[in-house]
């Protein structure tokens, strides 16, 4: 039986979905300082050192079979692993079952994984353990460091859309209600789905990049302005109060960001037209 793919995300989903596979969430744990957003020119030098330190073609290749050696070896002979090696800086690890092989994809991070973090991968890829998550979240949040914090490049982002100009909106809400405290970037995003969708991030926040993102489903006459503010004040909080954990477990909009999510003057005007319009918002 394929089971459909699984995985570990450093950005939580923002939207309402209707439904969702599961899936085991991370995010940095540490609170991120505004600062401008990343250049090359201005990368700080701990980051050049930890990006030096990334493994050779040649080194990732032989210990990349030994890690999946080890997984094979805690499963046992049912199924064959084949394991990729990446360096990407939102999906940590994710994995497809197609009995008898296993096909996993790993941040580069887990190439050192001491032996209980590798019988967490067994149990969480090749066993279908959603605890062996939390496990999973724990050494990623450890392991910050290794995680390419600066992108190679700066995505383009367009900010003027044909109805609203989220730069616009984005310097007239970090005057109102951030005392233009927050530094990040802002741009429409892509539309590639061609299917009808059962969720929609209407809105999302890159700590690493400092960029903000906005579904280009909003950019419309037939949305009223303050409903695209609302989602744009939503993903600056982001950068004022990051994900925490409570009890062990990812929690992606901590109580501080609720309640200052609440104070946003149109809150209920939001949610409310949020309610009434999901449906047409899925299918554009």
């Amino acid at each position: 039986m394929q089971l459909a793919p699984r995985q570990l995300d450093l950005f939580g989903r923002l939207s309402r979905p209707a439904s969702v596979p599961a899936r085991a969430p991370v995010e940095p744990s540490k609170p991120v300082q505004p600062d401008p957003p990343p250049l090359l020119k201005a990368v700080p030098v701990a980051l050049l050192e930890v990006a030096e330190r990334l493994p050779t073609r040649q080194e990732t290749l032989a210990r990349a079979r030994a890690l999946a050696a080890r997984i094979a070896e805690v499963l046992g002979p049912e199924l064959k692993v084949l394991l990729t090696v990446h360096d990407n800086r939102s999906t940590m690890i994710s994995f497809r079952r197609q009995p008898p092989l296993l096909k996993i994809r790993a941040h580069h991070m887990f190439l050192d994984a001491p032996v209980e973090v590798v019988q967490s991968i067994a149990d969480y890829a090749g066993r279908g353990k959603t605890s062996a998550g939390v496990e999973l979240d724990d050494y990623i949040a450890a392991q910050q460091k290794r995680i390419r914090a600066i992108p190679t490049k700066l995505s383009l982002l367009e900010s003027r859309g044909a109805c609203f100009d989220l730069q616009d909106l984005f310097v007239s809400m970090n005057a109102a209600h951030f005392d233009n405290a927050v530094v990040a970037r802002i741009g429409w995003g892509r539309n590639t789905s061609k299917r009808r969708r059962k969720s929609i991030r209407l809105g999302v926040y890159d700590h690493k990049a400092r960029e903000i993102r906005i579904h280009p489903a909003l950019d419309r006459p037939d949305v009223p302005r303050f409903f695209v503010e609302f989602i744009v004040f939503h993903e600056m909080l982001h950068q004022l109060f990051p994900s925490d954990r409570d009890t062990g477990r990812h929690v992606h909009h901590p109580r501080a960001f609720r309640d200052r999510e609440r104070a946003f003057p149109k809150y209920a005007a939001a949610m409310a037209w949020e309610r009434q319009h999901l449906q047409e918002l899925l299918r554009r």
